[in-house]
């Protein structure tokens, strides 16, 4: 199966009535699809991976897809983080190919699928694509009113609990004030431990949020300027091009070229890097990967040096400094970085997937979490941080309003300063999202409506996907 889910931002060509019947937008008329060797194969296929049996699923890349055989952990990982697909509609079919809409189970997302045949009995599958896509306009999907969510939501989060689909925390706000919280699955499945509205999660990237608003508050407070170079404050910068060239508006926006963090450097040193320091020491020397902002990559280094920044002109450690300047006047009592080897408590283990099962995520995480993402928080400390956020608790109107405002302008339509602004069927959100393997969060704010939405798992997958459930289906005002 190649490239399970990537995002894109293609769109469909044809639209259909039915699950039979095609209907050309280009001809205006309907016709009937044949039955296919390669629709066959792909229905095989669908039924083979939903079963969520890891034999079962064998048996059929050796009996069909032989290519397959060797990646059968990646596809099981895939299955287990998807639940599987139901079948929406059928798009085109040709003997040798078959193109269809699936929506991926417990979720709204939905994905164009392509599978291509050999000519000739057998009919082994050549290539199987699955690419996610918007949701088709004809699978519009009807708001609700606040009490029909509330309603709605505990079913389905009861229901993808039982199935595995779903592990921790979430919370819907109104006005500041929760509408609906609740709490699944288990914080440490070796002693049973549930999870709770006070267990704290890894947050992953959703740290950037606080990052970016320290360095807006010492921008407010006439400290820094977004087009100062990052060498005006980290004077003994390694690298003096990058340190020339790159400015605080290019690394709150990831056009910086700073590259990330992550891969064989980052694993072989992963216990040592033990403060902001460390990193600049290891990747320090490195090179632009582009002229900056001369295109959009998101860099994780981008936000270690931002952090720095924060160090180096409050006087402060960056941890010190976002306890002081914005978990306190927020009220989140439970939000921190400290390292792995500190006992916190009600700090939820993590566990990533791994084949058809689980294991906790403990060889994979830093040292500590650092300024571009980790540490740990609760779905209700978040809730406090986005009511600091827009009660201007945090910075003034304007400063706050630029913070949260996409840049499109930088080559990410909904990037603004460490957070993501976006519009669901015509409402705006911001927040951010996080994950990493055993952890995945998101927080979204509504400021048109007074909506909020969190959500925290000590899995793979799952906030994420509730999260855009929710909010597909919020109040429009």
């Amino acid at each position: 199966m190649t490239n399970p889910w990537p995002r894109t931002l293609g769109t469909l060509l044809i639209v259909f009535a039915g699950s039979t019947p095609v209907w050309s937008q280009a001809t205006g008329k309907a016709t009937q699809l044949p039955n296919t060797p390669a629709e066959g194969q792909f229905r095989a296929w669908l039924s083979a991976f939903n079963q969520g049996d890891r034999t079962a699923l064998l048996k059929f890349f050796n009996d069909n897809y032989p290519s397959e055989v060797g990646r059968i952990d990646r596809d099981m990982n895939f299955r287990a983080g998807t639940g599987g697909f139901d079948f929406r509609q059928a798009v085109s079919a040709t003997a040798t190919e078959f193109t269809a809409l699936v929506q991926e189970r417990g979720s709204d997302q939905f994905a164009r699928a392509v599978v291509t045949v050999e000519p000739n009995e057998p009919h082994h599958i050549l290539s199987l694509g699955l690419r996610a896509i918007p949701r088709p306009p004809e699978f519009a999907i009807p708001r609700l009113t606040e009490a029909e969510l509330v309603t709605q939501l505990g079913s389905k989060l009861n229901e993808d609990a039982k199935k595995g689909l779903f592990s921790g925390t979430v919370l819907v706000a109104h006005q500041g004030k929760s509408v609906f919280s609740g709490a699944y699955g288990l914080a440490n499945r070796e002693t049973a431990e549930p999870n709770k509205l006070t267990t704290r999660f890894r947050m992953g990237s959703m740290n950037k949020m606080f990052t970016a608003t320290a360095i807006m508050q010492l921008v407010q407070a006439g400290k820094i300027k977004l087009d100062d170079p990052l060498g005006k404050f980290l004077t003994d910068y390694p690298n003096k091009d990058v340190a020339s060239k790159v400015t605080i508006h290019h690394l709150l926006t990831h056009t910086g070229g700073t590259g990330d963090i992550f891969g064989p450097e980052f694993d072989s040193h992963r216990l040592q890097l033990r403060t902001l320091n460390d990193y600049i020491k290891l990747y320090g020397s490195r090179g632009l990967a582009f002229e900056p902002g001369k295109q959009w990559d998101y860099s994780n280094y981008g936000f270690i040096l931002l952090g720095a920044i924060v160090e180096k002109v409050s006087g402060q450690s960056y941890y010190d400094y976002v306890r002081d300047h914005i978990f306190t006047p927020a009220g989140m009592t439970r939000t921190a970085s400290e390292p792995e080897d500190v006992a916190v408590p009600d700090r939820a283990i993590g566990y990533m997937t791994d084949g058809d099962s689980s294991k906790p995520n403990t060889e994979t995480l830093p040292y500590r979490g650092t300024s571009a993402g980790g540490g740990y928080t609760t779905v209700e400390d978040l809730l406090r941080f986005a009511n600091a956020l827009t009660e201007h608790r945090l910075l003034n109107e304007h400063y706050t309003e630029l913070l949260t405002t996409a840049k499109p302008e930088t080559g990410d339509a909904h990037y603004a300063y460490g957070f993501q602004d976006n519009v669901v069927r015509g409402v705006r959100s911001f927040g951010h999202g996080g994950g990493a393997p055993g952890m995945n969060g998101d927080l979204r704010i509504f400021p048109q409506t007074g909506y909020v939405v969190v959500a925290l798992a000590n899995m793979d997958r799952g906030a994420q996907r509730e999260s855009s459930w929710i909010s597909e289906r919020l109040p429009a005002k």
